[in-house]
């Protein structure tokens, strides 16, 4: 059984024992398999909390807009439940979310432990003295709050993945990438050259896959917005549509608010690092040129510092009956599972 206390003071979290904390006394582990499904969170929140500035202030920030899609998706799928509603068959839930307002608190906490009643679990802890200045905390520490959440379930992919992989797979794209990749055996191969491998896993009304790419580094002219669209096109047109001469493309117009113009739109574009490996995150949409067909995409760019190349991995999601968001957050959390050999 893990427990932290998160104070989140500064921009990131810092993650410290926690002592004494009273949301967390009458929790024990019990190592049963946790239950429900990814991205679904229990919230156990009293009626007056609920209806407060406190509740909406949960509401606004767990259930807001998945932003990498155009259709409306929650971060979270909330089920909110009383307290006295929390139970033995509650408690295994994966994500579990506490509301408890006391005037003996002292001040404000949002507090975390890891397995406790189930696992793999997460239960996070939030408490202050009233209403009001629990709502103003949580508002300032939405970001960290929600990464805390996200960072779970990615953990749990990505240990899924480690455990049931491909081998072959791996193997084949360390050759080509010299990089340690890691995907699941589910995925199968669409096709491959000396540059890119296309993989997917295909299903009736869904496709959901990546391509991993690379071209010769010539500074960093080769990682601007403009310059990785522009790749991304090149490699894209090797992933053929339903029609003859068809193909994936970028979307880089799109309809105004009239209805009527076209403006341009550039995916949106960042930059992180993973255990000090720089990536470049590009994030938009792609269309099928000569057919109606698009979806999602996000691309994660780094440069393989031994070979001097520009690698990318690009995942897509085209899924038009339904809903997109897990399937596209399982596309993305296969970057924390490439490696890149560190530069002599």
């Amino acid at each position: 059984m893990k427990k932290i206390l998160l104070h989140f003071i500064a921009s990131l979290a810092v993650v410290m024992t926690m002592v004494g904390c009273k949301a967390f006394t009458t929790l024990s582990s019990s190592g049963e398999t946790s239950t429900g499904t990814p991205y679904e969170m229990i919230l156990v929140c009293a009626q007056p909390q609920w209806q407060s500035e406190l509740g909406d202030t949960l509401q606004a920030i767990f259930k807001q807009p998945v932003q990498e899609l155009m259709q409306y998706e929650p971060m979270f799928d909330v089920i909110r439940i009383l307290p006295n509603n929390f139970g033995s068959l509650t408690q295994k839930h994966r994500n579990i979310v506490t509301v408890l307002v006391d005037p003996s608190i002292t001040e404000p906490s949002i507090g975390a432990q890891y397995d406790i009643t189930s696992s793999p679990q997460i239960q996070v802890a939030i408490q202050g003295p009233d209403n009001a200045t629990v709502a103003k905390y949580v508002s300032d520490n939405r970001e960290n709050l929600l990464y805390v959440l996200e960072k779970a379930e990615r953990d749990r992919k990505v240990a899924y993945v480690e455990r049931y992989n491909s081998q072959p797979m791996h193997d084949m794209l360390k050759e080509r990438f010299g990089a340690d990749i890691y995907i699941p055996d589910n995925y199968k191969i669409r096709s491959m050259s000396d540059d890119m491998v296309w993989i997917s896993q295909e299903f009736p009304t869904a496709s959901q896959g990546f391509f991993i790419y690379k071209y010769p580094y010539e500074g960093q002219r080769s990682l601007t917005a403009e310059a990785l669209v522009k790749a991304r096109n090149r490699f894209a047109q090797r992933i053929p549509g339903p029609a003859d001469g068809s193909y994936m493309t970028t979307v880089e117009a799109i309809v105004d608010d009239t209805g009527e113009n076209y403006v341009p739109f550039m995916p949106k574009y960042r930059s992180f690092s993973i255990d000090d490996c720089p990536w470049i995150e590009l994030s938009g949409f792609w269309e099928v040129e000569g057919d109606f067909m698009g979806g999602p995409f996000v691309s994660y760019t780094t440069v393989n510092k031994a070979t001097k190349e520009v690698v990318t991995y690009d995942c897509y999601l085209y899924s038009p009956r339904d809903e997109k968001r897990n399937m596209l957050r399982e596309l993305q959390h296969f970057i924390y599972l490439m490696k890149f050999p560190k530069a002599e």
